[in-house]
């Protein structure tokens, strides 16, 4: 097995839900840029997306024991990223201004080439921002993070039809606007290593908070010692242990939505 390939989806989440928090910061850097371009989409705004990135993360942390694999692990973070931006949006609708991007565009330096592919990269985003709202998030996922028909239903919980009919007109319209100055839209957007270094130290120190609530607790409600029969002893720990994985499951449940 290849040293450096990436853990496979079950093996990260058996790590996780062991308490190996090595794990979750390898899931969060894996995923990272693909959930801050989908909040990022919907909510047109950098902080607010990143915001969204992290309260996405520990919904799905609290919820990664319901997992059972029937869409890849990506689609199911995609899912609840985009829920959470879609709440944000409606909680707070008025029309976002499109930010100046404060990550840098690349990290060699280049002076004519690279403040050509940042002008060609700000006025890419400018026209992803400018897409219609029901447009956009299809847009960023198909042609930025090249997620599939199926995998961007799944992922925004649209048929697959409507994914392909927004996008068709999606592009119609960055065709028209434009017309073939740009050839990729692999670099907008970009997720540098401030934004990502942001993200994961936050969550992971969520995490750690409640790991630790939940040891504290397991400690308190420990029961007054006393001479049962084994087989009640042992029914006893399971449901202590039961008690506690459903709480933290259930921890900060929230509603899911469509896009």
């Amino acid at each position: 097995m290849n040293a450096h390939a990436a853990p496979k989806d079950t093996e990260l989440i058996a790590s996780i839900l062991s308490g190996d928090m090595r794990a979750m910061e390898t899931l969060m850097r894996l995923h990272n840029r693909t959930l801050y371009r989908t909040a990022r989409a919907i909510l047109r705004d950098d902080a607010e997306a990143e915001d969204a990135v992290q309260d996405a993360y520990l919904q799905a942390y609290r919820k990664l024991g319901t997992f059972r694999g029937e869409s890849k692990l990506s689609t199911w973070l995609v899912r609840i990223t985009a829920n959470e931006a879609l709440m944000r949006r409606r909680r707070n609708p008025r029309p976002a201004e499109a930010p100046a991007h404060e990550e840098a565009v690349s990290e060699r330096p280049g002076p004519q080439e690279d403040a050509e592919r940042a002008q060609m990269r700000r006025l890419l985003e400018s026209h992803i921002d400018a897409l219609p709202d029901p447009y956009r998030a299809v847009f960023v996922l198909r042609a930025v993070e090249e997620f599939n028909v199926a995998e961007t239903a799944a992922a925004l919980g649209i048929p697959e039809v409507t994914v392909r009919t927004r996008y068709f007109r999606a592009r119609a319209l960055m065709r028209d606007w434009v017309r073939g100055q740009i050839g990729t839209t692999a670099e907008a957007f970009a997720f540098a290593g401030a934004r990502c270094d942001r993200i994961v130290n936050a969550v992971l120190t969520v995490v750690a908070g409640v790991l630790a609530a939940i040891t504290i607790a397991a400690c308190s409600e420990k029961p007054p010692r006393a001479n049962p029969e084994p087989a009640s002893v042992y029914n006893h720990e399971q449901g202590d242990q039961n008690l506690l994985r459903e709480r933290t499951v259930n921890q900060g449940e929230s509603e899911r939505m469509s896009y």
